[in-house]
């Protein structure tokens, strides 16, 4: 009983979370995809070219950095789970080549990625792991700014992020997301759009400015849809679980009362017997 109480406890709790959570989330997503436009539009048509940005740098492959979303507490279903077999795939598969060299890295954000990386005794980058115990945009930043001074100054070719992206309160997807160096603008869904703009100072300082931004913007976007989604797996998990527990006690109740019943028989059957033996005798 006792446990089925916390678990309910921890549903009400991870409720209460989630809608905070879910309408950061919600909040954020019309602005990022704001910016992404201004980016096409801005980009559209002009004479600028992006990919001399050092973020849209393309260089050979040979160091990767893989940012792992992970949570700090368990009890969230598969929420870690899923993301620790995403990265664990890509180490055999997508990177074994890079893996094999001792050239892929792991940040992690989230207690929990940081204890199975670094017990699987992996390349491991743990300054921000503790970062989902105040999550806000001047964290997300820090921790942004770190991975893209990595890439600038050539110790990462090749930066991606794997993360739960929150879909509803039953349903995270893992997804795998290349930060770095920055898709081309050609081949994203973001279209441009005839807006006429009025630049000052001009068009080559406000691009150059903007795409910093955009990227700490996915950054804390990433966060904050992990964030939304640990929350909505923990309340169905602990959901899950108090009906488990609730089957478990309806069990265990029936089992007791059977064994119950099965004793005060028996005992009725040795009363019985024992009273026809006097009177035989």
């Amino acid at each position: 009983m006792s446990t089925q109480q916390i678990t309910k406890a921890m549903k009400m709790v991870a409720a209460a979370k989630l809608r905070r959570s879910q309408e950061a989330v919600m909040q954020m997503r019309p602005y990022a995809q704001k910016l992404n436009s201004i980016m096409a539009n801005v980009s559209a048509g002009s004479s600028i070219d992006l990919s001399q940005n050092p973020y849209s740098e393309v260089r050979p492959e040979e160091k990767i950095l893989i940012v792992a979303v992970t949570s700090d507490r368990g009890l969230c279903g598969g929420f870690n789970t899923n993301i620790i077999k995403a990265v664990t795939s890509l180490l055999l598969n997508k990177y074994a080549a890079q893996a094999s060299r001792g050239n892929v890295t792991i940040l992690t954000l989230g207690k929990k990625g940081t204890d199975y990386f670094t017990k699987a005794d992996k390349k491991v980058i743990s300054n921000f792991s503790t970062i989902f115990t105040k999550l806000n945009f001047e964290e997300a930043r820090k921790a942004a700014e770190r991975v893209m001074e990595g890439f600038v100054s050539k110790e990462f070719d090749k930066v991606e992020i794997v993360y739960n992206e929150f879909k509803n309160v039953a349903t995270q997807v893992v997804k795998t997301q290349q930060y770095l160096p920055i898709v081309s603008l050609e081949d994203t869904a973001v279209k441009a759009s005839a807006t006429d703009y009025i630049f000052e100072p001009n068009k080559e300082e406000i691009v150059k400015d903007l795409i910093p931004k955009s990227l700490k913007i996915t950054f804390y976007g990433a966060l904050l849809e992990s964030g939304a989604s640990e929350n909505g797996a923990r309340m169905t998990a602990m959901e899950k679980a108090t009906e488990n527990a609730g089957e478990m006690l309806k069990d265990l109740r029936l089992s007791y009362n059977r064994t119950r019943q099965a004793a005060i028989t028996k005992e009725i059957l040795e009363i019985v017997g024992g009273a026809e033996a006097l009177a035989s005798n």
